[in-house]
């Protein structure tokens, strides 16, 4: 280190003192009036710290401080902690949601269970609670923290993979809670706050702006999504954790981070509240979510498609695929045809209209908008319901939906959407199954999760209510199932399952 001589200090010290000597001169010279020395007082008498604190006390409370909304919204947020076997987690929580559930899954080496982490946040004051589907798939315990110390057990109520929301319930009462806001009025550039524990260091809040609306990252499920988009960092466990504007409404449910590493780099992801509350009515009143299908499949136009097609945009949701016998098919949709409104409502990409069209009551009828060889065409079509999922597998729907489980499998049929997943040819048809119980009916005569089951005794299914139907038919001896197994046909002898 360099030392300064003694010398320059002392003058140092006497060039400021002669520096204030100056500007006090200088002062009363300014204010030397009629043969006498004023110090003059400028036009703002008031002191700069003055001047600070009365411009400080005209800022809008919301710009000034967020403690308001905190106190508000923090005792309703709440920490979801769940245990599930270690062979069981992988298979129920996707890769990329694993690296944001938590602080990471932590195998006992001992007890055989993983440990994960999330958020929640009290939607009803007897106990119900809304988080993300993936946050407790497949849990085998489930309990919830509250900030002010209270832990409870918890229960699933109903949870909906392709939304990725879930509502549990604890036993509790006159507990505090969330009111949902209009996401819908959510504008981009609107200030929200984040409230989670993240990295389980407790309760954090973080605050940003909603930076884009309607997004689609296709990182979970990817059927029905529809995210704010905001850079409030989230972080894992932050999951099912609130979103919320500056009253304190509800907005959102965080749910995704896009990042290389796992951490907050600004793109986390909330489910709009006007899905989630939707979700979790039907939930809490049916325990499935209600969704209409249009038997379609579709993508997004880009501008050298849209060119092509002769649409004046890259607007609307181009048709790839009709599945036979589906409402599309029945309303004459074809193969090239881009939809681009339905009742008069803007379709903008493939993700508007799958959500729009979920969102629809089962057994109404839409109007579509369709651009087919240049020209603009109305078609009516009646929506149908989907098949219900449950922990991402899909069962058939109504309240005997366990009758197929009797038997140890569940199954799907082949859209043109699954057959191109599972790299099927396109027309492929038949049931494919997606999950078979070890100890059921189904795996004991050799049917394996992959097989697509063409046939039952002699009569081809195609829809789950075939199956059954088939299945149910008692003919004193056991059902002839034709499957289909790497290409080639397998047949097996299915016993028929008492009553």
């Amino acid at each position: 280190m360099t030392e300064i001589p003694v010398s320059h200090l002392r003058y140092n010290r006497r060039m400021a003192r002669l520096a204030v000597l100056g500007l006090t001169v200088l002062a009363l010279a300014a204010g030397f009036a009629g043969g006498r020395a004023t110090l003059a007082a400028p036009a703002d008498a008031t002191a700069p710290a003055a001047r600070t604190a009365s411009a400080m006390a005209r800022l809008p409370d919301s710009t000034d401080s967020y403690s308001s909304v905190v106190e508000k919204v923090a005792p309703a947020v709440v920490t979801v902690r769940v245990e599930a076997h270690a062979d069981a987690t992988p298979a129920a929580v996707p890769e990329p949601f694993r690296d944001f559930f938590g602080p990471g899954f932590r195998v006992e080496p001992r007890g055989g269970l993983e440990r994960g982490l999330g958020s929640g946040v009290i939607i009803r004051a007897e106990g119900d609670i809304l988080t993300n589907h993936h946050v407790i798939a497949n849990a085998e315990r489930i309990h919830v923290d509250l900030p002010d110390g209270r832990s409870f057990p918890a229960k699933v109520v109903g949870s909906d993979p392709a939304s990725d929301l879930a509502v549990i319930r604890v036993q509790g009462h006159n507990l505090p809670t969330v009111a949902f806001g209009d996401s819908d009025s959510v504008k981009v550039g609107d200030v929200v706050l984040a409230f989670g524990n993240p990295l389980g260091v407790g309760q954090t809040v973080t605050m940003g702006i909603v930076s884009a609306k309607g997004r689609a990252t296709g990182v979970g499920d990817g059927n029905y999504e529809d995210f704010l988009q905001t850079d409030a960092p989230i972080n894992r466990g932050n999951s099912g954790g609130a979103l919320v504007n500056t009253q304190g409404a509800l907005v959102g449910i965080n749910t995704q981070i896009v990042s290389p590493s796992g951490g907050n780099i600004g793109l986390g992801f909330a489910i709009p509240s006007a899905m989630a509350q939707a979700v979790a009515d039907q939930l809490l009143r049916d325990g499935v979510v209600h969704r209409s299908m249009l038997g379609v499949t579709v993508q997004s136009l880009t501008s050298d498609l849209a060119e092509s097609l002769g649409a004046g945009q890259a607007r609307g949701a181009l048709v790839s695929a009709v599945e036979p016998g589906s409402p599309g098919d029945q309303a004459g949709l074809k193969q090239g045809d881009v939809i681009t409104a339905i009742d008069g409502r803007q379709v903008s990409d493939a993700n508007v209209l799958r959500n729009q069209v979920a969102s629809a009551r089962p057994g109404t009828s839409v109007t579509l908008s369709v651009l087919r060889d240049g020209r603009t065409e109305s078609l009516e079509a009646r929506l149908v319901e989907r098949e219900h999922a449950k922990n991402g597998l899909s069962e058939p729907a109504g309240a005997d939906a366990q009758d197929d489980l009797r038997l140890g499998l569940a199954v799907t049929p082949v859209t043109p959407r699954v057959a191109e997943e599972m790299d099927l040819p396109a027309r492929t048809s038949g049931l494919l199954v997606t999950d078979v119980d070890p100890d059921g009916t189904a795996a004991s005569v050799g049917i394996q999760s992959g097989d697509l089951i063409k046939s039952v005794n002699g009569r081809p299914v195609q829809t789950v209510a075939a199956l059954r139907t088939a299945l149910a038919a008692h003919t004193g001896k056991p059902a002839l199932v034709l499957v289909e197994r790497q290409g080639e046909p397998v047949f097996v002898a299915l016993p028929h399952e008492r009553s």
